[in-house]
């Protein structure tokens, strides 16, 4: 199981903001350069990994355009890391207006395990040129990077209780589809204060991992900046949780109803 735990991390991170009006087009990012993200994830009481998000301004333009570049860290900790020592990279360059992704890199080191790709993705023919091939697509299609970004851009003025999004995304082999289901809006305690969410069950599939009847629920903060602030998942045996634990340089203030 531990080799799941960060993909898992990271999944939830990704796809926390694919939420919203089927993918249209975003109007303002709710990002900036510069943003960060700190979080941690815990099986049961011990934490198990840490991840940090950022944004920076790319000095690399695709055809022409400016694009942000956005790095996402992640490793493994405390006896996790002694058990199975985790340092991965994810990288994404994606469009500063529309948020769709021009180049996308992932660099995987797991134990004795490791993975690369770069997936570059060509607009104008409609592929996907990735390590193992070329793939066609249609309609917007993310890796998991851009589609946290882009997502969270996205109005959620008109959302409602029961309303179901697919969110299209690449990831190593093929196209890839999530279905993500709003629940409503609750109010959540973390270590940032306590915040107006929006809560979301993106659908799951048992194995290994997860039980038949697992759960995956995330919480994202009801403001400007929508961010994940939390996320629970149960497991085969026991359940992983992830907190937002430390912010930096947001488009928008983050106020917590109270610390």
């Amino acid at each position: 199981m531990k080799k799941h735990i960060l993909i898992i991390f990271l999944a939830v991170i990704a796809f926390t903001g694919a939420f919203g009006q089927p993918m249209g087009n975003i109007v303002t990012p709710v990002f900036k350069a510069g943003e960060q993200l700190s979080y941690t994830l815990k099986y049961g009481f011990f934490t198990a990994a840490q991840a940090k998000l950022r944004v920076e301004t790319s000095d690399k333009t695709f055809e022409g355009h400016p694009a942000f570049h956005i790095v996402a860290d992640g490793q493994t900790a405390g006896a996790f890391d002694l058990l199975y020592k985790t340092r991965n990279r994810y990288e994404t360059y994606v469009d500063q207006t529309t948020l769709l992704p021009y180049f996308y890199t992932e660099n995987r080191h797991e134990a004795s395990y490791k993975h690369s790709d770069n997936v570059t993705f060509n607009r104008h023919d409609d592929k996907i040129t990735a390590n193992k091939g070329v793939f066609p697509y249609k309609g917007k299609v993310f890796d998991f990077l851009s589609a946290y970004y882009f997502s969270r851009s996205i109005d959620v003025s008109k959302i409602k209780i029961g309303d179901t999004f697919d969110l299209k995304y690449f990831l190593e082999d093929g196209v890839h589809t999530l279905s993500i289901t709003y629940v409503g809006k609750e109010k959540v305690e973390s270590d940032m204060g306590v915040f107006n969410c929006l809560k979301f069950n993106p659908t799951i599939i048992p194995g290994r991992v997860f039980r038949k009847d697992s759960k995956l629920y995330l919480w994202i903060t009801d403001d400007n900046n929508r961010i994940p602030l939390k996320a629970h998942v149960e497991l085969v045996v026991g359940s992983l949780t992830m907190n937002l634990t430390g912010v930096k340089d947001l488009k928008y203030p983050l106020n917590p109803i109270s610390n």
